[in-house]
């Protein structure tokens, strides 16, 4: 069946994390940077807590790029990271044995740069039987330009667009399902912008729920004299 006519489940999906270090940040220019940690972060936590195999990958880390975000390593700590010098993370061994290892066809595509070292893979894991989604707001190219083109090269190869919110959701699916429920609502609250907000707001004033923080004291205008 086309991924283009079904949805992934935790059970079958594993998540990949490309090149998310400072020296590949540093050229990004499709995307505020703050929002993308941010994304990647939480679309990371939301992975873990529906126990989604994750592959996390870097390229040229003491050379070059740096180590991944501490705000990714933090999500899986003591995690191996594959080290490669490709560019391509399909060329290298250790990355495509990480994957295999995960037994899951269904990709959700994370990484830095769009155009290359998220392009690259996506083609030839299309090529290999995988099916790919790609998070599109959990990646940065040079360019916005850059970004589009890549996005397009890569749907015309079979991929498949996704925002972070919406990856999330596809996990969740159901919200009669409780089982990670609390879980996910409480990673939303914290990182989840303004879906966060009204996740807060319904929480406490609608169900009338403790805030997740200390009540502010509410001032009151005096009256003048």
């Amino acid at each position: 069946m086309s991924p283009y006519h079904k949805l992934y489940t935790a059970q079958d999906s594993a998540i990949v994390f490309i090149d998310h270090q400072p020296q590949m940040t540093f050229g990004i220019a499709s995307i505020d940077r703050a929002t993308l940690i941010n994304n990647v972060s939480l679309l990371a936590r939301v992975a873990k807590e529906f126990n989604v195999p994750a592959v996390l990958t870097a390229v040229e880390t003491e050379s070059f790029s740096g180590y991944l975000w501490p705000q990714l390593l933090d999500v899986f700590p003591g995690q191996a990271v594959v080290e490669r010098t490709s560019m391509n993370s399909w060329d290298d061994e250790g990355f495509r044995k990480a994957v295999e290892a995960t037994g899951r066809k269904n990709i959700i595509m994370t990484g830095l740069w769009t155009e290359v070292c998220v392009t690259w893979p996506t083609i030839e894991m299309l090529g290999a039987g995988y099916n790919i989604y790609v998070v599109e707001d959990c990646c940065g190219a040079t360019s916005p330009a850059a970004q589009e083109a890549a996005l397009s090269r890569m749907v015309q190869a079979g991929a498949v667009r996704t925002t972070t919110i919406a990856a999330l959701l596809e996990l969740q699916r159901d919200w009669a399902r409780r089982d990670h429920y609390n879980n996910l609502m409480g990673i939303l609250k914290q990182q989840g912008g303004a879906y966060g907000v009204g996740v807060e707001y319904a929480y406490t004033m609608v169900h009338k729920a403790p805030q997740s923080a200390q009540k502010p004291h509410l001032v009151t205008k005096k009256a003048a004299h």
